[in-house]
């Protein structure tokens, strides 16, 4: 074996086998047989747990690679889908997670079955899989497997072609990550992406620090300005209406589609569901928020620096531009690590949704439809089989990602919109609009869906970008709820009651640290706006 590759794996194992230790250690205390322990954690997570865990759920993948690539072509303007996340994770923790704790929820689609009724819970809950299955998973394992045949050099190794090596590598990732989730539940889940959240920051934030530090001759700041005067416009925030990223975006279709991401999505909250009490959620979201602020210096700024370096060489293959970065900035010894790193974001995203779909599937379905009477024990055991079943489906599913041509990033976002944003609508009507009835939230879901999917088709011809297309989807569904709900209004009035699950104290860093997120957000804005 050469030498190189020898000190690679070597590092590469080392940390991974760290964090599986570090994982089993935390765990092995744990009651996995319980339905609380498996799918909550047993209701004992931390707020950096929480905070490092949500982090590394939403920061995989498709952000290192499929991100840095969107900015090596679109520069800064991307930085909004990043840093808006640090005021919609404010309203979760202020708004949102309290009325969660307060009900003792599970699952999200639980609340909706308190406000409207069970056929709509089933509804999300379906939905929610499928979307987790033919979006993310699929596009979280291929741009991991990107990154790994990249910086190991897979398919040399095995004498096999480069795309053979990337879907050897995508059934390997596949199955690790099962593990993790099948065997360990959310806490296996919570803790490992605690280490490897660390491991990210560090690799991640080493990338650019060599980078500037070769380009500016041993002077961080000098590499930083020799960056930006090559180019200037690489730096501007504010997207022109034909840009990928239109500034008037963040005012419609994004606040939305942040809102739901962070504050009702089944896969990021359910960390928060299982802290041991308000305090520690709500400190969790807002470090979370805290990490939004810096993570562009990890899955932004280093896509600028490859422009610099490799002008318009990838732009039609700009997925592949971050892991040649990686290899021309990094020590020999350190790549190894880094692709322990990767793995350990892919991981991270791959078994949280798996662990997250099992939760929706036996709690949601199987305990209401199929076995009513389930214990915790085959809830459990349902979980694990149905973990085991839809990770093999996005293994399947992963080549019909490949050659997405705007990136894997904007592919994500875009197939997104077609579940978000109908789900988003009626859980802010749940719980801002008490006129609305079971049978407006359900219309409003099913043309919500087939709206999106409608337009979408249109896309090029009729000329509104995506995101806007969300907020237009919004308003709709807003109306037919309304409508629907004046013919066929709902009998009573739902009120939030306390079960009693957990201690509802405030965190007292709550106000000051929300208001300093929002503040430090706009600035950015105003700082980077004119570049």
């Amino acid at each position: 074996m050469d030498a190189n590759l020898a000190i690679t794996l070597l590092s590469f194992l080392l940390f991974t086998g760290g964090v599986a230790f570090f994982t089993w250690y935390n765990l092995r205390k744990t009651n996995l047989n319980s339905s609380t322990g498996y799918f909550l954690g047993g209701r004992s997570l931390t707020g950096v747990v929480i905070a490092g865990s949500m982090l590394l759920t939403n920061i995989s993948s498709e952000h290192l690679i499929g991100m840095n690539g969107n900015s090596y072509v679109n520069g800064f303007i991307v930085i909004a889908w990043e840093v808006t996340s640090s005021i919609a994770l404010v309203i979760a923790a202020v708004i949102f997670i309290p009325k969660y704790l307060k009900m003792g929820l599970t699952t999200i689609p639980q609340f909706l079955e308190n406000r409207f009724d069970g056929t709509t819970r089933t509804l999300v809950a379906l939905i929610l899989i499928l979307s987790m299955v033919v979006t993310l998973l699929p596009i979280v394992l291929y741009s991991g497997a990107i990154g790994i045949e990249s910086l190991f050099g897979i398919s040399d190794v095995l004498g096999v072609s480069k795309t053979k090596g990337l879907w050897i590598t995508v059934v390997a990732i596949g199955a690790i990550g099962s593990i993790y989730a099948i065997f360990g539940g959310l806490k296996a889940v919570a803790y490992s992406d605690t280490i490897n959240g660390i491991g990210l920051l560090i690799g991640g934030m080493l990338i650019p620090i060599f980078a500037l530090w070769a380009i500016g001759d041993s002077n961080i700041v000098d590499g930083l300005v020799k960056v930006y005067e090559f180019a200037p416009e690489k730096f501007n925030v504010i997207g022109e209406a034909d840009s990928v990223m239109p500034f008037e975006v963040l005012f419609t279709g994004l606040i939305i589609n942040q809102l739901y991401f962070w504050g009702m999505n089944q896969t990021i909250i359910q960390r928060a569901l299982g802290a041991k009490n308000l305090k520690e959620a709500q400190k969790g979201l807002l470090l979370t928020g805290l990490f939004k602020i810096l993570i562009p210096l990890v899955i932004i700024l280093p896509g600028v620096i490859c422009y610099y370096y490799f002008q318009d060489s990838f732009f039609d293959n700009q997925d592949a531009v971050y892991p040649e970065l990686v290899k021309k900035v990094l020590p020999v010894w350190m790549i190894g690590f880094f692709a322990a790193v990767i793995m350990g974001a892919v991981l991270s995203t791959f078994n949280s949704v798996l662990n997250s779909i099992a939760t929706l599937f036996s709690v949601g379905i199987y305990k209401r439809h199929i076995d009513k009477k389930a214990s915790d024990t085959s809830m459990v055991r349902v979980g694990k089989i149905t973990s085991a079943v839809l990770a093999i489906a996005a293994i399947f599913t992963a080549p019909m990602v490949a050659n997405a041509s705007d990136g894997l990033y904007q592919l994500l976002q875009q197939l997104n919109g077609i579940f978000f944003i109908p789900i988003a609508s009626i859980l802010l009507a749940g719980f801002f609009m008490k006129k609305v009835s079971a049978l407006g939230a359900k219309v409003a879901l099913i043309f919500g869906l087939f709206f999106y999917i409608f337009m979408s088709w249109g896309y090029t011809s009729h000329g509104i970008h995506f995101i806007h297309l969300w907020g237009i989807e919004f308003v709709l569904n807003v109306i037919i709820m309304y409508a629907v709900s004046h013919f066929s209004p709902r009998k009573n009035m739902y009120e939030v009651t306390d079960v009693g699950a957990v201690d509802l104290v405030t965190w007292k860093y709550t106000k000051p640290m929300s208001i300093a997120l929002c503040v430090v957000t706009v600035l950015i804005y105003i700082l980077l706006g004119n570049s």
